[in-house]
């Protein structure tokens, strides 16, 4: 276990006193489950979840008092130690964004658990991108041995499971969270064993929300045009209205089924098992429960006509208005071409996608998100907005790398790109021996 903790942390985490904490010696201590908490000192809702987190750890662990570096660090003779209680197994590790030293001196100095050194800006950085960061507070939950995602909305355990009865918040099959009684806008209601057989959209919206209700008229006609195709598909809406009167004025727009109002547990269980950061979320799943893609509202908005329903991944993407958002995500192979030759963008797509599916079948064998996703840019004024933000060349062909988070590019500017071009700088970027240049 040690291995992969060193990996993914370094060698050394710190206490709220600051005293530093070897990695390996989690593993020692039987450190089975592993939270990452991400977040920053100038977030109020950061300092708002480590008051109910603190309470939280310290109920699991059993310390005495869950005060400033209660349980923290092993302590002498850790390695030694009887073995813990299943929930005793719990360890949370702080990766913050502070740009201040100072500031998050302060912070950390009333958390109870670990934090990655500030100095390691870098690793934090490759954390954020590692599992698909976009908001904070994030708390997501790792097993600490395989390294896999067991939770990816840790804020929803705290508030659904406080006592941790539920430890370890392994996810659970689509069937098991959804099984109950769903609703047609009619007043209908139909068991959730009506969905077998079926592909299923799992729609997480709010009337308060105004590119929700943008995307609920699209994903109307969508779900109108499948059912006429004779697609055995249907919609579960998991509404984040924020009354009862609200969720009954935007699902009487739907043709759907949805998750009564009142199952606040099921639609917190959803939410949970689906890690949802934001909305509108549209997740579609095969009949047998398994997720086909998380960007179901980039699809409908990109296929009006759902000739490609049901939306399985493509390895290479064509940059658009409509998906420019998961530039966002983490980094992002863009080669840019010149749209004004016919067929210069498909061949550009053709030439990446061996190589972009190689690397995702690999992390997909490993149960890990691909750290990079690969784009194809024609010209168009998006395309030449984001050129001006990220001060590339006019250059096409023009092969970058864009890591937005971390505001660093990758730049190739060569006169041919060919297949083994992309491959060496996509392996020399995985292997961190480029060197980035600012954004």
């Amino acid at each position: 276990m040690s291995g992969f903790l060193e990996e993914l942390l370094g060698e050394k985490l710190v206490t709220g006193g600051g005293e530093e904490v070897d990695v390996h010696s989690l593993g020692a201590r039987g450190i089975s489950l592993l939270g990452l908490y991400f977040g920053c000192s100038l977030s109020a809702p950061c300092a708002q979840l480590s008051g109910s987190l603190a309470a939280f750890y310290g109920r699991l662990r059993g310390d005495a008092a869950a005060g400033p570096g209660a349980g923290a660090g092993p302590g002498p003779g850790a390695g030694a130690a009887a073995e813990p209680e299943p929930r005793r197994r719990l360890e949370i590790v702080f990766v913050s964004s502070d740009q201040d030293q100072r500031q998050w001196q302060d912070f950390v100095r009333d958390m109870p658990w670990l934090a990655l050194p500030y100095k390691e800006k870098h690793r934090k950085l490759k954390l954020w991108n590692k599992y698909r960061i976009s908001n904070i507070p994030s708390l997501i939950f790792l097993d600490a041995t395989t390294g896999k995602v067991v939770c990816r909305n840790g804020l929803l355990v705290i508030r659904d499971d406080p006592e941790g009865l539920e430890f370890p918040w392994g996810p659970k099959p689509f069937r098991e969270v959804i099984a109950g009684p769903l609703l047609r806008n009619n007043g209908q209601s139909l068991e959730s064993s009506s969905l077998e057989g079926s592909h299923v959209g799992v729609y997480f919206s709010a009337h308060w929300c105004p590119p929700c209700r943008s995307l609920t008229r699209v994903l109307v006609e969508s779900y109108r045009k499948i059912k006429e195709a004779g697609q055995k598909f249907e919609i579960i809406f998991v509404s984040a209205d924020r009354s009862e009167d609200s969720f009954n004025q935007y699902f009487s727009e739907m043709p759907w089924l949805a998750v009564p109002y009142t199952d606040e547990a099921r639609r917190s269980r959803l939410n949970r098992l689906y890690g949802i950061q934001g909305i509108p979320t549209l997740i579609v799943l095969d009949p047998q429960g398994e997720v086909i893609t998380r960007q179901g509202r980039v699809e409908v908005l990109n296929d009006e006509d759902c000739r490609e329903f049901p939306w399985h991944p493509k390895p290479v993407l064509e940059l658009s208005d409509s998906n420019a958002v998961q530039l966002n995500e983490g980094p992002c192979l863009v080669l840019f071409v010149d749209s004004e030759d016919d067929g210069e963008s498909e061949a550009a797509k053709q030439l990446i996608q061996p190589i972009a599916e190689k690397i995702i079948a690999k992390y997909k064998a490993k149960e890990e998100e691909a750290p990079l996703l690969f784009f194809v840019a024609g010209e168009d004024d998006m395309t030449d907005s984001l050129r001006d933000y990220t001060n590339l060349p006019e250059a096409a062909p023009l092969l970058t790398i864009l890591d937005m988070s971390a505001r660093a590019k990758y730049v190739m500017d060569v006169e041919e790109i060919t297949p083994a071009i992309v491959e060496a700088f996509v392996n020399d970027f995985l292997a961190e021996k480029l060197k980035p240049e600012p954004i």
